[in-house]
């Protein structure tokens, strides 16, 4: 079972979908407000969703025909760093010159007991499917970062999952660890969906199949893929440190970091196409726009 949100004649609809693609609209504005729910009436969210679509009719058209939103308006959204071996050796490349062979900080990370979470985006700086990803313009090495992504509670309770987008410039970071938050945050530099996967749905969350496809010109220069099971650290240990000492709201999402990092010589261009996929959940599919071709508004 997913969950998606989507616009239909001005209006967001909250659906539920069945492993059948049959789409049935729900009571309710955000998902978050479905778990609380199931939870007054002491349900499963699964359990509470089926008796709610039970009965009823699914409406005529498919998910690809639907103007899909981000699926939930996450108030915040944070990201681990170096959970993987392969975003360790990324890490590792883009500092080098610097390093000479020495230990790093990303290897110190990687073999710590505290593991690097850090801010990454707002609901208003967090964009859904189709929306345009955006180029930082004082970049010249950027990727996307394909991540499995947490939806939690503020207990830290793992509720979905979902797919993220944790677009990343390769160049400020490996400058200077310190300018990480302007490596990862900017405007359009986070994107989430297509759906949510209810985690009571999902039998192994460790053996996720993970897939990035990037299209140029309309031709395919980037198809690379990984699996969850290659993550160092579980959900439960990324939450609990996420949610140690903070205040943690409903919804939010935590990405647990990236098994996939494009050629090092590769960096992304206006008009570029980015898609995730991880089969149980759904296809990510972002646009690329440079800072030449964005259109500024106040939100």
């Amino acid at each position: 079972m997913r969950i998606i949100r989507y616009l239909e004649n001005s209006r967001v609809v909250l659906a539920a979908v069945t492993d059948e693609n049959a789409v049935y609209p729900l009571p309710f504005n955000d998902f978050m407000d479905v778990v609380r729910e199931a939870k007054n009436k002491q349900l499963s969210t699964l359990s509470y969703i089926q008796a709610l679509i039970s009965g009823g009719k699914g409406i005529e058209k498919e998910i690809a025909e639907l103007n899909l939103l981000v699926p939930i308006v996450a108030p915040e959204v944070w990201a681990s760093g170096v959970t993987y071996e392969k975003s360790r050796e990324a890490r590792n490349y883009e500092t080098s010159e610097k390093t000479a062979g020495q230990e790093t900080c990303y290897d110190r990370v990687y073999n710590a007991e505290r593991p690097e979470i850090f801010f990454k985006s707002t609901a208003a700086r967090t964009i859904g499917p189709n929306d345009p990803i955006y180029l930082r313009s004082d970049s010249n090495w950027q990727i996307p970062e394909p991540e499995l992504g947490l939806v939690i509670t503020r207990e830290g309770e793992i509720v979905g999952y979902t797919i993220g987008n944790d677009m990343s410039c390769r160049d400020i970071e490996g400058e200077n660890p310190l300018y990480l938050p302007q490596a990862k945050i900017w405007k359009n530099s986070c994107a989430i969906g297509p759906a949510i996967r209810l985690s009571e749905t999902v039998e192994n969350p460790y053996n996720l199949q993970i897939i990035c496809r990037i299209y140029r010109n309309n031709q395919l220069v980037v198809e690379e893929s990984a699996n969850t099971r290659q993550l160092k650290r579980r959900y439960d240990e990324l939450v609990s440190f996420l949610v140690r000492d903070n205040e943690v709201f409903d919804g939010t999402v935590l990405l647990t970091g990236t098994c996939i990092v494009p050629p090092d010589h590769f960096t992304l261009q206006d008009q570029d196409r980015i898609e995730i996929e991880i089969p149980e959940i759904g296809v990510l599919s972002n646009p690329v726009k440079s800072s030449a071709h964005q259109t500024i508004t106040n939100k």
